[in-house]
């Protein structure tokens, strides 16, 4: 279950770092590129259950269908105008804020050493990307809260799902006439080369198709406070891929952050643990 938490964290974060990479760097306008990503995410998910020995039908649901449209859409046009550090810290902030809510509105109780790794997450992802926020544009702000309020939503909606594979295949392949219809009415200028449709297919098929597809598997494992934790160290792990691909500068501050933020994690996962234990135990 390790190695699927870690293999989904990292493709996550390697969304944001094609993102980056293809918005900053002009390769493509962000309508385009959210259209391009649910598009591609759909045909690989769609290919997928084609396949001998999984052979299935999606499963649709449309408001999650809407719910992964609103989070990309509005993912691709806050990083229009927020650096990478404010908006991580909107968007994880708010997807911690909201899945934590929930799950103490559902019964949820936070032991004493959860309490303590949330906090402790929370205060390593401060740590690194509080800094460097500036003055974030009002609106790409709300955006961008608005697409962590989505996400949020999407993962608390994916713990009930029966089949991972039919229910994201449904929820990609049922965004795509959202995407289409988002892309005809934009007004946008189109921009695009063939560097950036390959970005955008990569974080489409692999990094959003197969990543949600395994990250909707784990979630009925998780509680919503474990996993909204868990999406904390995405910040940590794009800025350990930006000083590898990118060459963007990590200093002793930014290795304390991420030191302390994967070791509040690391605590939440020790805590849940201790409490199947401890369940096993009395039953």
């Amino acid at each position: 279950m390790l190695v699927k938490i870690i293999l989904a964290m990292t493709a996550f974060a390697a969304n944001s770092l094609l993102c980056r990479l293809a918005l900053k760097m002009l390769h493509m306008d962000a309508v385009t590129f959210g259209s391009l990503r649910l598009l591609s995410g759909g045909v690989a998910l769609f290919l997928l259950l084609q396949l001998p020995g999984i052979r299935k039908k999606p499963e649709y649901n449309l408001l999650n269908a809407a719910l992964l449209a609103l989070y990309v859409f509005a993912f691709s046009l806050a990083y229009m105008s927020l650096t990478t550090a404010a908006g991580a810290l909107l968007l994880f902030g708010t997807v911690q804020v909201v899945m934590t809510f929930w799950g103490l509105l559902r019964g949820e109780r936070l032991t004493w050493l959860k309490s303590t790794g949330m906090l402790a997450a929370m205060g390593g992802l401060a740590l690194l990307l509080l800094p460097g926020v500036g003055h974030p544009s009002g609106k790409a702000s709300l955006l961008m809260m608005l697409s962590g309020a989505a996400w949020a939503v999407y993962c608390i909606t994916g713990k009930r799902v029966r089949d991972p594979a039919a229910a994201t295949a449904g929820n990609f392949m049922l965004a795509v006439p959202i995407a289409l219809v988002v892309f005809a009415v934009s007004d946008m200028p189109i921009r695009g080369d063939l560097f950036g449709v390959l970005l955008a297919i990569i974080s489409g098929a692999l990094m959003s198709g197969a990543a949600y597809l395994l990250w909707y598997s784990l979630l009925p494992k998780l509680s919503p406070t474990t996993a909204s934790t868990l999406q904390l160290s995405v910040p940590c792990l794009a800025a350990m891929g930006g000083l590898l691909l990118m060459g963007e500068a990590i200093d002793g501050r930014m290795l304390l952050a991420i030191v302390i933020t994967l070791s509040g994690i690391g605590l939440v996962i020790v805590a849940d643990k201790r409490r199947a234990s401890s369940l096993s135990t009395h039953q």
